[in-house]
C-alpha cells in the first residue's frame, strides 16, 4: 500500500500533522512504537504531570479551608488513588488520540521504524516481523528522550527520570532535585507538596534558564518560602546507592570543596535530547546538526528530497505545542499551502503554583540585541481579584519598543499564568501595541486586570499603584 505521507510518532507534532494531513486530502499512515498515542507528552509528560500537579495542589490547599471558614478534616494522602487519578487522565487523553486517528481515516502501525530508503518506511513490530511501507513524504516526529548525567545510572527507583518521579510508590522524605528547569520544579512541587523536603541543585547561578532574569528570581524567592532549598553554581560529580537512598556528592561549578547531600529520591531532571537512533538517518544521508537535531529548512525539509521533520527532533524550544503548530505548518506545505509558524510569539509555562509564564523576548535578549525598550510592571499585590482570593504572589512585566510601542515580550509569574499569558500571544500575534493592550476593557474584578496595569504602566501611567 502507498501513501501521500507517513508521519513517524504520534507524539503532540505527529498526531496533529497526521490529522491536519488527512483533513488536506492525503493519504496518511502514522507508526508509532508505543501501544498508545501521544508521545512522551500525553503518556509520560505533560499530561500526567500536570494531573499530579493538580491533584497535590488541591492536597495542599484543602489543609488551608479553615481560613475561608470551610471546617473540614485534615486530609490525608492515599498515593496509590491519586496515581490511578493521574492514569485515568493519561488514558482518557491516549484514546482520545486514538478515537481522532480512526475518524480522519488514518492508518495507524505499532512498530519501530526506520527509514529503509526516501520513500520507504520499514516497520518492526514487537515479534520481530517486519513490512516495508511505501509513500511520496516521511515526517520525522519521534520527539525526545531524557539527558543522562555521565556516571549516573537512572534505575527509576531511587535515581530517577521524569518517568520515574510520576510513579513513586511512596512519598520520599528527602528528594534531590538535579536541574532547577521546567521539569525539576514542575515534579519538585509535587512531591514537596505531598510532603518531601527537596533540594534542587543547579549548574548554573540561577534557576529557569532562559527565562527572564527578574522573573526567575522572584520566583525562586517564592519556591524558597514554600519550603524549596537550592543549592545554584553546583554541580553533582557522584551519586552512590546506600541502602535505601542515595548519597550525592556536589561540588561549586567554579571549583571548591565539595560536600555530599543524602537523599532517599534523586531526580535527574537536565533537559532532552532529540530521539532520533534506530532512524536509519545516517545511511539515507539526513544531515544532523552539532547538537543531534536533524537540519531543516524553513519548510521543514531535510537535505534529502522526501524527509521533513519537526517537533522536538529539530531547533526551537521543546514545547507541545511548537511541534502541534509544526505538524500543521508541514502537512498543509506538503498539500500546497502556505504552512507557516511563528517563533516569536511561542509562549511557555511553568505549572507550579503560581505558575510562571512567558512569551517572546526577555530583557536579556532585548538588552544583547541593543534594541531600546519600555518595560511596565504590575504586582498581583494591587490587583483586588489576587487579594480577595489571597493569591497575591507575583507580577505582570510588559515590554515594548521604545519607538513604535509594539509588544516584544510579556512575562508573568501568579496564580493562572499560564491563561492569561495567551492575551498577551494574541495581542503579539497582531503585532499590537502595549497602548492597545492598555486601551481593552477588562472584565473586574479578574487577575487579567493585572495584564493591562502592566500596559498602562509602560508609560508610567498605572491606575492601581
Amino acid at each position: 500500500m502507498s501513501y501521500d505521507l507517513i508521519v513517524i510518532g504520534t507524539g503532540p507534532g505527529g498526531y496533529v500533522a497526521a490529522i491536519r494531513a488527512a483533513q488536506l486530502g492525503l493519504k496518511t499512515a502514522v507508526v508509532e512504537k508505543r501501544k498508545t498515542h501521544g508521545g512522551t507528552c500525553l503518556n509520560i509528560g505533560c499530561i500526567p504531570s500536570k494531573a499530579l500537579l493538580h491533584a497535590s495542589h488541591m492536597f495542599q490547599d484543602a489543609q488551608h479551608f479553615a481560613d475561608m471558614g470551610i471546617g473540614v478534616s485534615a486530609p490525608t494522602l492515599d498515593l496509590k488513588t491519586m496515581l490511578a487519578f493521574k492514569q485515568e487522565g493519561v488514558d482518557g487523553n491516549t484514546k482520545g488520540v486514538e478515537f481522532l486517528l480512526k475518524k480522519n481515516k488514518i492508518d495507524a502501525f505499532t512498530g519501530t521504524a526506520r527509514i529503509a530508503a526516501p520513500g520507504q518506511v520499514e516497520v518492526t513490530a514487537e515479534d520481530g516481523s517486519n513490512q516495508v511501507l511505501e509513500t511520496k513524504n516521511i515526517v520525522i516526529a519521534t520527539g525526545s528522550d531524557v539527558t543522562r548525567l555521565p556516571g549516573i545510572e537512572i534505575d527509576e527507583k531511587v535515581v530517577v527520570s521524569s518517568t520515574g518521579a510520576l510513579e513513586l510508590e511512596s512519598v520520599p522524605k528527602r528528594l534531590v532535585v538535579i536541574g532547577a528547569g521546567v521539569i525539576g520544579l514542575e515534579l519538585g512541587s509535587v512531591w514537596r507538596r505531598l510532603g518531601s523536603e527537596v533540594t534542587v541543585v543547579e549548574y548554573l547561578d540561577r534557576i529557569l534558564p532562559g527565562m527572564d532574569g527578574e522573573v526567575a528570581k522572584n520566583f525562586q524567592r517564592i519556591l524558597g518560602k514554600q519550603g524549596f532549598a537550592f543549592k545554584l553554581g553546583a554541580k553533582v560529580t557522584k551519586v552512590e546507592r546506600t541502602g535505601n537512598g542515595a548519597t550525592l556528592t556536589v561540588e561549586p561549578a567554579a571549583g571548591g570543596n565539595a560536600e555530599t547531600i543524602e537523599a532517599d529520591v534523586v531526580l535527574v531532571a537536565v533537559g532532552r535530547v532529540p530521539y532520533t537512533q534506530g532512524l536509519g538517518l545516517d545511511k539515507v544521508g539526513v544531515q544532523l546538526d552539532n547538537r543531534g537535531r536533524i537540519q531543516t529548512d524553513a519548510h521543514f525539509s531535510t537535505n534529502v528530497t522526501g524527509i521533513y521533520a519537526i517537533g522536538d527532533v529539530i531547533a526551537g524550544p521543546m514545547l507541545a505545542h511548537k511541534a502541534e503548530d509544526e505538524g500543521v505548518a508541514v502537512a498543509e506545505i506538503l498539500a500546497g499551502k502556505a504552512g507557516h509558524v511563528n517563533y516569536d510569539v511561542i509562549p511557555s509555562v511553568v505549572y507550579t503554583f503560581p505558575e510562571v509564564a512567558s512569551v517572546g523576548k526577555t530583557e536579556e535578549e532585548l538588552k544583547a540585541a541593543g534594541i531600546a525598550y519600555n518595560a511596565g510592571k504590575f504586582p498581583f499585590t494591587a490587583n483586588g481579584r489576587a487579594k480577595v482570593n489571597r493569591t497575591t504572589d507575583g507580577f505582570v512585566k510588559i515590554l515594548a519598543d521604545a519607538t513604535t510601542d509594539k509588544v516584544l515580550g510579556v512575562h508573568i509569574v501568579g496564580a493562572e499564568a499560564g491563561n492569561l499569558i495567551h492575551e498577551a500571544a494574541i495581542a503579539m500575534e497582531f503585532g499590537a501595541s502595549s497602548e492597545d493592550m492598555a486601551r481593552t476593557c477588562h472584565a473586574h474584578p479578574t487577575l487579567a486586570e493585572a495584564v493591562k496595569e502592566a500596559a498602562l504602566a509602560v508609560e508610567k501611567r498605572a491606575i492601581h499603584m
